[in-house]
Order: structure tokens, then sequence, then C-alpha cells
């Protein structure tokens, strides 16, 4: 099965549409988490193949971040949070106070996982909330996992079940503008997410769109 064949511009709009209202109820999170003023937006929601989401993180091979959490409920899937490191450590030391953290480091501590694993479960929950609010259904996410590595290490267990039956990933590009005493700064992180064949169906016939 093809998702191109599923999916259209009118459901990428829709979910482009969830990811914003998502992105808002995170950003309001990480404000209060982190004392300053945190906007997030959903500029851009596409359908790539494989290689093409390997390509969006900087390649393959690149080191980076990733949040993995499956999506269980009336849909089922896997997910996917990945940030540069270098993003990735300037919100871990701003959450919690230590400057010298480093996930390229060869301890980390646990410290530092609590909070990526925090972050990530802020953001990807605020997202499968505004899902579950659009379409009605039931979405329980697992408890987030995190995993320094390169992308397609990280993501290749997701893709495992996927990849049976399409070549293309949902990917929701997500840009988060940080304002401090500092300055402004911007990241971008992207979302993974590689519904289980059975669940394009219910998401978009959910969203009246099918």
């Amino acid at each position: 099965m093809n998702t191109d064949n599923l999916i259209t511009d009118m459901h990428l709009d829709v979910l482009k549409e969830v990811g914003n209202i998502g992105a808002a109820h995170a950003a309001t999170s990480l404000s209060q988490l982190l004392n300053r003023k945190i906007d997030m937006h959903v500029p851009k929601v596409e359908l790539v193949s494989f290689d093409g989401m390997f390509d969006l993180a900087g390649g393959a091979e690149t080191v980076v971040a990733g949040i993995f959490l499956r999506i269980e409920g009336d849909l089922s899937g896997s997910m996917f949070f990945v940030l540069p490191l270098d993003s990735a450590n300037h919100f871990i030391r701003k959450l919690i106070g230590d400057e010298t953290f480093d996930f390229a480091s060869h301890d980390i501590p646990d410290m530092g996982i609590s909070a990526m694993q925090e972050l990530g479960n802020i953001l990807s929950g605020s997202y499968l909330s505004a899902l579950s609010d659009f379409t009605g259904l039931k979405i329980y996410p697992t408890v987030p996992s995190l995993s320094v590595d390169m992308v397609g290490a990280i993501v290749s267990f997701g893709l495992i079940e996927v990849s049976q039956h399409s070549d293309e990933v949902i990917v929701i590009d997500t840009q988060i503008r940080e304002e401090g005493p500092d300055g402004t700064a911007s990241v971008n992180g992207h979302f993974f997410l590689l519904p289980d064949p059975s669940s394009y169906a219910a998401i978009f016939r959910s969203l009246g769109v099918l």
C-alpha cells in the first residue's frame, strides 16, 4: 500500500492545523518550565520518503537527540521527535540549570535524560492531545524513551512495521523560538509520525476528509 494514494494536500493542511494547536499548548508548558517566552508553530507538514526523512534530519548518519514513543488506543503507530544535539543541549541546560551539560559526553547525567524525556513528553503529548480533540479518538502515548544516536539507528525501529506497507512518513516540522535576556534563539525540530497502516483511514475518517 502506498500512502500517497490516501493522503492529499487537504489531509496535510488539516494535520498542520492540528499541529499548530498542539504547538501553542506545548509553548505554554515550556514557557512555564523555562520561565521565559516560548513561541512554537508548525510551518509545514509533508509526506516524504524514508530517504527524504533522513535528509531533513541532516542525513542518516547525523547524531541527534531523539524521543521515541508508541501511540495506542483508537490509533496505533510510532512517533519520533528529533532535535539537533546543539539544540537539545541548549534546552536541557536551561531546564536543569547546568551550562556544562552535553549529550555528546560519555556519561550523560540522569537529570538531563529525565529532562529531555519530559521535553519530548510535553511536545508529543500536546500534539497528540490536539489530534485526539480534533478526531474524537482516544489516543494514548506510551512513556517516551530517549536515544542519542544516528538518525538512521533511532528511526529504524519504527520503520520495521510500516515499511511492510508503505515507504513514506508524515513529517511535522516544528519551529521553537525562545525569547530571553540574551536575545531570541530559534531551533527547528521534526516530528516523524508513522501510523500503522490501518490507522490512516481512521484518522481522516474522523476528521471528515476521507
